[in-house]
């Protein structure tokens, strides 16, 4: 039961784009289009999943036991740097068009602020292993439902007759508030 709660509490209540405001610029940066949205999605559940499993082992097993936890931010950096690295080769070889479609996007997720903010998250909350896996995938599983259903719903709009002065960041901002305050909706559920 504790798991499930984890788990509905990152995508849903918690969700790290949406509740806690991590991870905004590639939420507004790659939400044009469904299909980017998704690849940038399934790029981010895994390095933040990783990304977390790492910092953990990091934290846990090398930065307590030797006194340094004030390494904690720049450890987590150059993990999460190294990750999306790795992550940039093996889409460039496997899925090129993907990789083209991300173009300066995927070096973002660098700086991914919700991939940090994530790990740092787990930390702070004394989840065990399994815990902070559960919730790393829960919370990039969340990332990616936001942006797919925002860039859902910028790919109707764009279809939509809006005002000229509407048009572009002004009207996603406006989607992306609407969408937040339809996630609080599941603040009922856990705390």
């Amino acid at each position: 039961m504790e798991y499930i709660l984890i788990i509905i509490s990152a995508i849903f209540v918690n969700n790290v784009v949406l509740s806690q405001f991590l991870g905004i610029c590639p939420f507004l940066g790659v939400s044009n289009k469904i299909s980017t949205s998704a690849g940038m999605g399934g790029a981010v559940v895994f390095v933040i999943t990783i990304a977390s499993i790492v910092t953990y082992l990091l934290q846990n097993f090398v930065l307590v036991p030797l006194g340094i936890g004030f390494m904690q931010t720049v450890s987590f950096i150059l993990v999460i740097a190294a990750l999306v690295q790795m992550v940039e080769i093996m889409l460039k070889k496997l899925s090129p068009p993907l990789y083209q479609a991300l173009g300066i996007f995927l070096p973002l997720i660098t700086t991914n602020c919700a991939v940090l903010g994530v790990a740092i998250l787990a930390i702070q909350k004394n989840y065990n292993l399994a815990q902070t896996t559960v919730f790393a995938f829960s919370s990039g599983v969340g990332f990616a439902l936001a942006l797919i259903i925002f860039a859902g719903i910028r790919e109707q709009t764009d279809l939509a007759n809006t005002p000229k002065a509407m048009k572009g960041m002004p009207l996603a901002m406006i989607i992306a508030g609407l969408l937040a305050m339809a996630f609080m909706g599941f603040s009922g559920i856990v705390k």
